[in-house]
């Protein structure tokens, strides 16, 4: 063999060896990350080539799946179908052919597809068989989510349910809301470009993922602050709280929405009773912004990993603050935000006698054949005020619906505490406010409680006809009427 057919024979081996090693390299190290690729064809075919498995609520399937007929064009053999899909949206979120997943469906693709490490069956490697899906189990109580919706009606908003004791959430509604069907398939370009280009942001869900101004409903967390602080003994302590009340350090004046109320140096039950802003503006001036954001932080705010399991966006108590904006964060204002959950777990750890509850709409994850892959517990809570504190707290917010801003929230027969709240919108204040009410309800004789946090963003109401006890409080009361039958 001569020099050059050497050289070119051990060239051609190389070439041999490097085409071998990247062959292996592909099928032993990146095939999984080429499967689950999402520009891989491969692997939206299979993901629907079977039904889906179903998210579950009250043991009844609210998804399905269909096969796909021959004039929609596609290779894809089943699509993902809703029942009552705009009332659950806010819970299913949607599965789509073109556009992904979101919410529930998002985050437990991999076991409603079938394609979960979880599901795997020593078999399956040998058959080829794809795997069965599994099914996902939530909290959400139909009744209650039912009520809330209806109760939303046209108007733009959110409300959440929350049971205090155990965090099960048993309703997530957000209004206007849309049918994830209409965008499921391959060819619902139309569909999409409708909903993304909705002014109204119908694909938000505004119980968990917008954090706004929770006006006076923040008081509750001051309050609680200042109690559990000592600046005051009890919420019928005196507070040293001028009316006017002028910012510190400025000249501006923090008026209260009712003149005529009785809020000089109230005290904490009647400054909740009439939403006195002077009272809340002082006692957050004095107890000092990292004293109130303690507080706010014990009951979720800041808090960037809320998954309850779909990731809440954070509500924001603000840092480095000058004393007069702290007074403005005392009224829920200036830049603190919080999401109607938030609020609802404020509630709800005053109800369960200071303790807090992680918050959860999942209970179970389950395989084909009903066996858990997941499981979330009841009642995993950590203490945020004292019982003493839950207990004036929850005794002035009674106050509030029998004798004070709150009225419209009242159940028979039920003990029912609550708060409003109206905040500002817009550039000194010249959008139309938000209305708020956060509460909770319980029921002596069957020892049923449930806690409820509403936002009305927009009813097309007047101006002057927005309010937390006229907008937000009614849904309230229904949710809560309904959850304790």
């Amino acid at each position: 063999m001569n020099k050059t057919i050497r050289h070119t024979s051990v060239f051609v081996l190389l070439l041999v060896l490097a085409l071998l090693g990247r062959a292996t390299w592909v099928q032993a190290y990146r095939a999984e990350a080429l499967a689950d690729d999402q520009k891989n064809r491969r692997k939206t075919i299979a993901q629907y080539a079977q039904p889906l498995g179903n998210i579950v609520v009250a043991g009844s399937p609210v998804t399905g799946s269909k096969r796909t007929e021959e004039t929609e064009g596609t290779d894809l053999a089943y699509r993902r179908t809703y029942t009552d899909g705009e009332l659950y949206a806010a819970v299913t979120g949607y599965s789509s052919q073109a556009y992904g997943a979101t919410q529930l469906e998002g985050i437990y693709a991999d076991v409603l597809d079938g394609t979960d490490d979880r599901l795997k069956n020593p078999l399956d490697a040998v058959t080829r068989k794809q795997r069965e899906p599994g099914t996902v189990l939530t909290t959400i109580d139909p009744a209650v989510q039912k009520a809330a919706y209806r109760a939303l009606g046209n108007k733009k908003g959110a409300a959440v349910a929350v049971d205090p004791v155990s965090g099960r959430i048993l309703a997530l509604a957000s209004t206007p809301s849309y049918d994830p069907s209409r965008i499921s398939g391959t060819n619902d370009g139309a569909a999409w470009q409708e909903l993304t280009g909705d002014e109204d942001k119908p694909l938000v869900n505004r119980a968990l993922r917008q954090p706004l101004p929770p006006g006076s409903t923040f008081k509750l967390v001051v309050a609680a602050a200042a109690l559990e602080d000592g600046l005051y003994r009890s919420v019928d302590t005196a507070t040293e709280s001028p009316d006017p009340y002028t910012l510190p350090h400025t000249r501006t004046v923090l008026r209260n929405e009712n003149a005529s109320a009785p809020c000089e140096n109230a005290t904490i039950r009647t400054a909740l009773r009439y939403s006195c802003n002077n009272v809340f503006g002082k006692m957050a001036a004095d107890l000092g912004q990292d004293k109130v954001r303690a507080m706010a932080e014990r009951f979720g705010f800041n808090d960037a990993e809320l998954d309850v399991p779909v990731r809440a966006y954070t509500s924001v108590y603000p840092s480095a603050m000058d004393p007069a904006q702290t007074a403005l964060s005392g009224i829920g204002q200036f830049d603190v935000t919080a999401t109607p959950l938030q609020m609802a777990m404020v509630s709800a750890a005053i109800a369960n006698d200071g303790l807090l509850a992680a918050p959860h709409m999942v209970s179970e994850v389950v395989d084909s054949d009903g066996d858990a892959l997941a499981s979330y517990e009841d009642g995993d809570t950590r203490r945020i005020v004292s019982s003493a504190t839950a207990g004036q707290l929850r005794s002035a917010m009674v106050t509030v619906v029998e004798e004070g801003t709150g009225t419209n929230a009242a159940v028979a027969g039920a003990e029912v505490g609550g708060k409003t709240g109206t905040a500002q919108h817009g550039e000194n204040n010249s959008k139309t406010p938000y209305a708020w009410f956060t509460s909770y309800a319980k029921d002596p004789s069957t020892g049923k409680q449930v806690a409820v946090a509403v936002m009305i963003e927009d009813s097309g109401a007047a101006r002057s006809e927005v309010s937390g006890n006229g907008l937000a409080a009614p849904v309230a009361q229904k949710m809560m009427a309904t959850a304790l039958k």
